[in-house]
């Protein structure tokens, strides 16, 4: 969830040393390119929590009065651990999108092709975007973790495209089914009707 990565996001920034709340902020926005908004709030909660865990602890303070906070012994099993352990489908966040579309594919009066065609468009907008910034990143002076974060947005919305061109596939072709059994389904004989006055289970076989 976005919340673990958070915090092992910050726990790792402490693997080449000691430092304080925000300059942790500063590191994070550097490593991740801007593209994952910290607010100061979730930084020191997570930093508390780092702290009450014994992941990290209180090493002093700077010439500022800054508290520094020092990785542990344990937060270094912890990331190493962390490092080691595969994602699963579970850590990961729940889809807005995927939820969306599943419920508009459901929904008899929703446009979806529309709700499909106006994510498309922006999926590919931001596909521009992140590209653009890759072909004029400097892969010989800047950060490695910005340009592989680049790279997973890029497939990813990749990848997000060729999944909307398959829901929209599916569900038109769907729809399209149902309406053509449905005359067929209308056209057919009631043998009920068929047979006037005789009771159920008194029918000629």
């Amino acid at each position: 969830m976005q919340r673990n990565a958070v915090r092992w996001g910050l726990l790792a920034l402490f693997a080449d040393g000691p430092k304080y709340g925000y300059q942790l902020r500063t590191e994070f926005d550097a490593r991740t390119g801007g593209t994952w908004a910290l607010n100061v709030g979730q930084l020191y909660t997570t930093l508390e929590r780092l702290d009450r865990d014994g992941l990290v602890a209180k090493a002093g303070t700077n010439d500022e009065g800054r508290t520094i906070y020092a990785i542990t012994d344990k937060g270094r099993q912890a990331l190493a651990n962390w490092f080691a352990t595969p994602v699963t489908d579970t850590d990961r966040p729940r889809s807005e999108l995927a939820i969306k579309l599943a419920i508009a594919a459901a929904t008899p009066d929703v446009d979806v092709a529309a709700v499909i065609q106006a994510q498309r468009t922006e999926s590919m907008r931001q596909m521009r975007d992140f590209t653009d910034l890759r072909r004029a990143a400097d892969p010989s002076r800047d950060d490695i973790t910005w340009l592989l974060l680049l790279d997973h947005l890029v497939f990813t919305l990749e990848s997000e495209i060729r999944w909307l061109d398959h829901v929209e596939a599916t569900v038109l072709r769907r729809r399209r089914a149902r309406r053509s059994a449905a005359p067929r389904a209308a056209a057919a004989p009631d043998p009920a009707a068929a047979e006037p006055g005789v009771a159920e289970g008194e029918r000629v076989r």
